[in-house]
C-alpha cells in the first residue's frame, strides 16, 4: 500500500491497481508501463516535479509520450521560469522515489496541473507510487484528489 494509493481508497474514489515487473534496466518507467500494461502511451501519464523561479516546486502530470513544455508549466504557475527540480529535493518534498512520483499522496502537497489531453479519456493511469504499480482513475477524480487545474502542458 503507498501513500496515493491510500488517498485514493480513503475518498472513496474509483480505481483499479495494475501492478507489473519492473525492469530497473528501462531507461522510461512511463514507457515501460505503457508497454509492459499494453496500453496507449497516451494514457500513461508521467508526474514531473519542476522549480518555479527557482523557488516554488509544482507538478506536471503529462503523457509519458511528450515533452513538457517549462514556458507553459511556469505560466501555470505563475511564474517566468521553470526548470527540473533537484532529484534529492523531489524525493524530499513528495516522499517518493524518482520513477514512482505519484501525483497522490505525496508528503507536501504541491500545485499541480494535468495536461488537457487527459480529458480526452475516460480512465487514465498515473504512478500508484512505485516503480512497477500503476494507478486508473477518471481524470476528473484525479484533479479532485490533488486539487489540480487542465492546461496544455506539452511542447509543440
Amino acid at each position: 500500500m503507498t501513500p496515493g494509493i491510500t488517498a485514493t481508497r480513503k475518498a472513496r474514489i474509483n480505481h483499479t491497481i495494475h501492478e507489473y515487473d519492473h525492469d530497473p534496466a528501462s531507461e522510461s518507467y512511463g514507457s515501460e508501463a505503457a508497454d509492459k500494461m499494453g496500453t496507449d502511451p497516451r494514457r500513461v501519464f508521467k508526474t514531473l516535479v519542476v522549480a518555479i523561479d527557482g523557488k516554488e516546486l509544482a507538478v506536471g502530470v503529462i503523457p509519458v509520450s511528450a515533452m513538457l513544455s517549462m514556458k507553459r508549466m511556469a505560466r501555470a504557475a505563475n511564474g517566468k521560469k521553470a526548470a527540473m527540480a533537484d532529484p534529492q529535493e523531489v524525493m524530499r518534498s513528495t516522499g517518493y522515489v524518482l520513477g514512482g512520483v505519484s501525483p497522490l499522496g505525496q508528503k507536501r502537497r504541491l500545485k499541480t496541473f494535468i495536461d488537457a489531453s487527459a480529458r480526452e479519456f475516460k480512465t487514465i493511469f498515473v504512478s500508484a507510487g512505485r516503480r512497477g504499480l500503476e494507478i486508473e482513475l477518471a481524470p476528473d477524480d484525479l484533479a479532485t484528489l490533488v486539487n489540480g487545474r487542465f492546461l496544455p502542458l506539452q511542447q509543440e
